[in-house]
C-alpha cells in the first residue's frame, strides 16, 4: 500500500532501539480518512477467505482491525491485556511479548465469544518479532477456530517475526514491509509490498 509508506514517510519518526514513532496518524491520534482506506485494503486482500471474525490486542490494533471488520461486516474481537471485573474465569490466554514496552501480557478472550466455527483474521498495527500475532494464533488455536492469516499495517521485516510465520503456512499481509532503519533513514521492501505488483 503506498499509501502507508508515503504517509509513514511523510509523519513516522525513526527513535532509539528500533522503535518507529507514528502516533500522529496511526495508534495514538487516528487519520480517520486515512483508517477507512486501511480497513479497505485489508477486506481486499482477504475478500475470498471467508472470514467471519477479527482478533487484534488491545489497545493500538484495535483502530484497525475495527475499520478492517466494519469493511468486511464482521465482528472485531480484542485480546484484554490485564484481567478486569467484567471477564469472568471462562477464558482462553496466552503469553505475548510487546516489544514496544519491553514487557510479556498474559492476554485473554472470552471463550463465548471465539469459537470453532470462527474463521479468524488476526490484525494489529506492527509486525516486528511477531510475539503478539503467535498469542493471538495460540489464542485462535486453544478455541479450535481457523486461522485464515494476518494482516498488519507496519510490518518491520529486519526483525524476522513476519518471515517465521510465514515459514510456518500462515499467511502475513503488511501494508508496508519496512527493511531497515538504520541512522533515521527508512528502507521499505518493495517486493513484499501487500497487494500491489511486483
Amino acid at each position: 500500500m503506498r499509501q502507508m509508506e508515503e504517509k509513514i514517510l511523510r509523519e513516522g519518526t525513526v527513535l532509539p532501539g528500533g522503535i518507529l514513532k507514528v502516533g500522529s496518524f496511526l495508534n495514538q491520534q487516528i487519520d480517520t480518512a486515512f483508517l477507512r482506506e486501511i480497513g479497505r485494503e485489508i477486506a481486499r486482500l482477504y475478500a475470498a477467505e471467508r472470514v467471519n471474525k477479527i482478533l487484534t490486542i488491545e489497545a493500538s490494533g484495535i483502530a484497525i482491525a475495527a475499520a478492517a471488520a466494519m469493511e468486511m461486516g464482521v465482528p472485531m474481537l480484542f485480546a484484554k491485556k490485564h484481567r478486569t471485573s467484567n471477564v469472568d474465569g471462562n477464558v482462553f490466554s496466552a503469553t505475548a511479548h510487546s516489544f514496544t514496552h519491553g514487557t510479556d501480557y498474559t492476554i485473554m478472550v472470552s471463550r463465548d465469544y471465539l469459537l470453532p466455527a470462527d474463521r479468524v483474521l488476526l490484525v494489529d498495527d506492527f509486525l516486528a518479532n511477531g510475539a503478539a500475532l503467535r498469542g493471538l494464533i495460540a489464542l485462535v488455536d486453544a478455541a479450535g477456530a481457523t486461522l485464515v492469516g494476518a494482516a498488519v499495517a507496519i510490518e518491520k521485516r529486519f526483525q524476522n517475526g513476519g518471515d517465521r510465520l510465514r515459514t510456518q503456512g500462515i499467511r502475513v499481509e503488511s501494508l508496508a514491509c519496512i527493511r531497515s532503519m538504520e541512522n533515521g533513514n527508512l528502507v521499505f521492501d518493495t517486493v513484499s509490498r501487500a497487494g500491489d505488483p511486483a
